[in-house]
């Protein structure tokens, strides 16, 4: 397989029918390639397409090639069947998406393009998956040999609507995948608790999610499913064209709504050549933590695989449900200075291209005006001359070993636990606590400049520290994992409740459940499962006070250590060894405490767990403003600072004991060279809002 890509890919999306005008292609082209753009993805729809059954117009979509060669800008062909033609849905109502209440899914204009068709009709049905196997043919044949061709994103932003698998075809595959996994009826209803089934067309979908294993069934399938189609698509554009890569790309959606529509970044990215993310601060919030939280998410499901930012924001959101009530500069308004500042943090965390979600805004619809860098006619902006600055840097000649480096390896993991969010939707009616857990841990370890990488439970003997958020589901498979890498040497700091919930959603009748607790050294004393009564919920750990929240275990010693105690007296978390290992565990939830609010007790208490493990920060500021990276590879190693706050920021960055000295440093980006204090230790100032990346020579 070639690679026609460009070594650090930087553009935008361009081309959604009907938007931009076709009479300024050749000047957007023009204008794009002079900026230092050398990238566009299109969206090549096939209800835009396929017009009548096998009669194709692919004029616009001719031309997007010919420009493209033209200015030597490389085309990602992209977004390709969720949008389906309207005489298919007509003539096939059937295949049509089905809701839980019996409502069949309308063929929705997308709020991203003037084209109708979106999200309609399911691949499930055969006659459907026909059709839509027939078009990708007829687009791959067709642009497979052309020489812009860089490669199919075959999947827009990984993830399902959850209310749309009730059509009989889904049924039947739901019923296909339970044979699989259960073998015969008696054996799935003794799990469900429908112990009279006679026969297996008696089983349809679960149209309530409620904690049941029935449900926890469903939301797996739901998944498998999506899935399989994906490797569908990937396998049938490989066979008709093995020489361009397949990427796709999520949402950095993993740690919020997996179990709700599959968007499960570690699964996506395991399908394809490449991944990506959206990640645009108008919907997300414009904190120094979230955005590299997102891209380091999206580096850790890539598992070493080239990431890219595949929409990212370069203009500003109107109007949209996520931004009233907010202030003008928590996204809602991209200056160039918020676009330089968002594409270093990008690139701080591993990324190695950039496209905006426009390259110019469109011109109607909800979205208008929203995400482009360049004005609405096209026009150059600031916002736009920052771009073309960062994309003539990213592929200039003085940082071309830059990218042959890469992040190095965290402090510390924070696990990802499927099935503990799994729980948390079924039993809550959404997995926003599992979320707030792992986001406060992550952003607890950020405040102290802490280097939190996420954490697939098949990747644990990765780390020797790790961070469990939330746990209370654990499979009895996972639980032995766990316990296994902690008795090899690991140490572990789980919050409260760990398997609370074992397989299939059932309580364990010993807590903690799995024997666990052998693992921490405790036994459970009491439970409260009470949200709405422990918002205020405050604790000593080892010397810190801090905030949980949520739920609030408390424990009596078994073998392990007492190190934390509740206001009423009662042990509130327990140090113990396990064989080679050791573990700390919290009977609640720091990480939704510290989400809440971020108290300095609880900033302590995350800065203090690295001391007590015995882990060396990587990196240290002495100004909390200043977010500090490291690279290291056969590149050699560059040090990255992010300012994200709105005045100038000076301090000292000291590099760990474990990492080699500081012969010189070298300015790649940034206004003011470093001050040399000693060997380990540079005297920095960063500008406001940008960053500063410095070769560090041995």
């Amino acid at each position: 397989m070639i690679n026609p890509l460009p070594r650090v890919p930087y553009g935008a999306v361009y081309f959604r029918k009907s938007n931009p005008p076709r009479a300024d292609w050749e000047r957007d082209y023009r204008t794009a390639a002079e900026d230092g753009m050398n990238i566009f993805r299109h969206w090549f729809l096939w209800s835009a397409i396929e017009i009548a059954p096998g009669e194709y117009d692919w004029a616009d979509y001719d031309r997007q090639l010919e420009l493209a060669e033209q200015h030597k800008i490389t085309t990602i062909i992209a977004e390709m069947i969720t949008a389906v033609p309207e005489w298919l849905y007509h003539e096939r109502p059937e295949a049509r998406y089905v809701h839980a209440d019996g409502r069949q899914h309308e063929s929705k204009m997308s709020g991203s393009c003037v084209t109708g068709g979106f999200h309609a009709m399911s691949l499930d049905d055969e006659v459907v998956r026909e059709a839509a196997g027939r078009f990708l043919t007829a687009l791959v044949t067709r642009y497979r040999d052309h020489p812009a061709l860089g490669g199919y994103d075959v999947w827009n932003e990984c993830n399902y609507v959850p209310d749309s698998g009730y059509l009989e075809p889904t049924a039947s595959r739901f019923r296909e995948w339970l044979k699989l996994k259960y073998g015969d009826l008696r054996t799935l209803g003794r799990a469900w608790g429908r112990h009279s089934f006679t026969d297996w067309d008696q089983i349809t979908p679960p149209r309530q999610l409620q904690a049941f294993a029935d449900a926890m069934d469903w939301l797996e399938f739901q998944a498998d499913n999506a899935f399989d189609h994906l490797r569908w698509r990937v396998e049938l554009i490989k066979k008709l064209d093995d020489q361009h890569p397949v990427t796709a790309h999520g949402i950095a959606a993993s740690l919020v709504s997996s179990a709700h529509n599959g968007a499960d970044d570690w699964r996506s990215a395991a399908e394809v050549d490449s991944y990506g993310f959206t990640w645009v601060a108008s919907r997300q919030g414009d904190a120094d933590w979230q955005h590299l939280h997102a891209v380091d998410l999206t580096r850790a499901a890539s598992r070493g695989k080239d990431f890219w930012h595949a929409e990212a924001q370069g203009g500003p959101l109107w109007l949209q449900p996520q931004v009233p009530g907010r202030p003008l500069d928590d996204g809602r308004v991209t200056e160039a200075d918020d676009l330089r500042l968002w594409n270093l943090t990008t690139f701080c965390g591993g990324a190695r291209g950039l496209l905006y979600p426009r390259w110019r805004p469109l011109l109607n619809g909800p979205l208008f005006g929203a995400f482009g860098a360049y004005g609405m006619d096209g026009s150059r902006t600031p916002r736009s001359e920052m771009a073309g600055r960062i994309a003539r840097w990213a592929n200039s000649t003085e940082t071309a070993d830059l990218w042959r480096s890469a992040p190095v390896r965290g402090e510390l993991g924070i696990v990802y636990v499927p099935e503990a969010q799994l729980l948390d939707l079924t039993l809550q009616g959404d997995a926003t606590t599992y979320t707030k857990a792992v986001r406060g841990a992550y952003r607890g370890f950020f405040d102290n400049n802490f280097q939190a990488d996420f954490v697939h439970l098949d990747q644990l003997d990765d780390y020797r520290l790790l961070y469990l958020p939330y746990p209370i589901m654990l499979t009895a498979d996972h639980a032995r994992r766990i316990a296994d890498w902690v008795h090899a040497g690991g140490t572990l700091i789980s919050e409260g409740c760990p398997g609370y919930f074992g397989d299939h959603g059932w309580v364990g009748t010993s807590q903690p459940n799995h024997g666990l607790t052998e693992v921490f050294g405790a036994v459970e004393e009491s439970v409260l499962f009470t949200p709405d009564l422990l918002t205020a919920l405050e604790l000593d750990v080892a010397g810190d006070r801090i905030r949980g929240g949520v739920f609030r275990q408390s424990y009596r010693t078994a073998g392990g250590t007492a190190c934390g105690w509740y206001d009423d007296g009662t042990v509130a978390a327990v140090d113990h060894v396990h064989g080679a290992g050791r573990t700390r565990l919290i009977g609640t939830f720091p990480g939704a405490g510290y989400l809440a609010e971020a108290t300095e007790g609880s900033r302590g208490y995350f800065r203090r767990l690295l001391d007590w493990a015995g882990v060396a920060p990587i990196l240290e500021s002495t100004n909390r403003r200043l977010t500090a990276r490291l690279f290291d590879g056969d590149g050699g190693r560059f040090l990255w600072l992010l300012n994200h706050s709105r005045a100038e920021q000076s301090g000292r960055i000291t590099l760990g004991d474990q990492l080699d000295p500081v012969a010189q440093s070298r300015l790649l980006w940034g206004d003011a060279e470093p001050e040399p204090v000693s060997e380990r230790t540079l005297q920095v100032t960063v500008g406001a809002r940008d960053g500063l990346v410095l070769a560090l020579d041995r």
